[in-house]
């Protein structure tokens, strides 16, 4: 079967996602400049064939050749092409178009619904060739009305991210207490439902270790034990980052005045945010604002 190839138009790729939180295409893209910065609604992945630019939130990748590109709605981003005819794949979906196996151990631990990890990953002739592979089934089966299509879809995506979860280092699959493993897991999946911050008057809820635990209906030292035990980290420390994280985010990518972040944030008076940004990061909210 003939696959067509086109230029990816995010005005149809928008109207299907709307319609059925899917859709996966073959393309041929001209040199451009950078696409708009900022977050989208949307998971994409995409297999580069070519020479590019990724503008990942505070990092830039300079991609030549074969890259597998795994992109989530939390981080702002933006494309640049620089070869004269860049090709590949794409393949967006939505959250609620994932959300039935969203839970599994091995997408959470993807770059896919792991914020802070690298998001570029460097193919050899095979692995290219399996991936591009993938993507060409996923468009012969997405022509077709099969009844099952969505399954088969999802089964095809966690297909490409367990490719490129084994082309991770082996550390990160070290072995833990199922209960310590489950109780981490639910916790930051729960503390990731709550992000990005998208309206101010709907400010964030769950703030401390104790509303995470009530939520979870455990008490909160199990909670702290489980955290600490796989991240190394407590989950007061884990909470800060990632509000963190949110309020540069804010303080770059909206303009909101920085009394309307620590509102939307929590907190209940604009110098309580600014004493616990400064505590975290030595400076000022207005100093990320201003750059």
């Amino acid at each position: 079967m003939e696959i067509p190839v086109e230029y990816p138009d995010f005005t149809v790729i928008n109207a299907t996602l709307r319609l059925k939180g899917f859709k996966v295409s073959r393309h041929r893209v001209p040199k451009s400049a950078p696409t708009s910065f900022g977050r989208r609604h949307y998971y994409l992945i995409i297999l580069s064939i070519g020479e590019s630019k990724v503008y990942y939130d505070d990092h830039t990748f300079h991609l030549d050749g074969a890259y597998l590109l795994l992109l989530n709605p939390q981080v702002p981003y933006a494309t640049e092409i620089v070869s004269e005819n860049q090709t590949g794949y794409s393949c967006v979906f939505t959250e609620s178009f994932i959300q039935p196996v969203a839970r599994l151990e091995s997408m959470q631990q993807s770059p896919m619904f792991k914020p802070g990890k690298k998001p570029a990953f460097k193919l050899d002739e095979q692995q290219q060739a399996r991936i591009a592979g993938i993507f060409d089934r996923m468009i012969a089966h997405e022509a077709t009305d099969y009844l099952y299509k969505d399954d088969l879809m999802r089964n095809f995506i966690q297909s490409i991210v367990h490719e490129a979860l084994q082309m991770r280092p082996a550390e990160h699959f070290m072995q833990y207490n199922n209960a310590s493993l489950r109780i981490s897991t639910h916790f930051m999946e729960l503390l990731e439902r709550q992000f990005p911050i998208e309206r101010q008057n709907e400010p964030l809820q769950l703030k401390t270790a104790q509303d995470y635990a009530n939520s979870l209906a455990i008490h909160v030292n199990s909670l702290n034990r489980a955290v600490k035990e796989i991240t190394g980290k407590s989950t007061t420390t884990i909470i800060g980052e990632r509000i963190i994280a949110e309020a540069i985010s804010l303080l770059r990518y909206t303009d909101w005045s920085v009394a309307d972040i620590a509102y939307a944030l929590g907190f209940e008076y604009p110098n309580y945010f600014s004493n616990f940004f400064k505590k975290a990061t030595g400076n000022i909210p207005k100093f990320y604002r201003t750059r």
